[in-house]
């Protein structure tokens, strides 16, 4: 009986591990989507700000 608890919460254990493999996974998605979308949004604030500058000078 005991040899079967133990399996059970080694199980239990490789369980909760895959849940942790999981979430990291998931947080690494979503902060490379982050760090991709605030990177395009840059891109896109300095090309406005570069436009209206030269139209200003002109």
């Amino acid at each position: 009986m005991k040899k079967l608890v133990a399996q059970i919460m080694a199980f239990i254990r490789e369980e909760q591990g895959l849940s942790m493999v999981e979430y990291a996974v998931a947080g690494a998605v979503i902060v490379s989507g982050a760090v991709v979308a605030f990177q395009t949004l840059g891109t896109n604030v300095t090309t406005q700000v570069d436009s209206i500058s030269s139209n200003i000078g002109q």
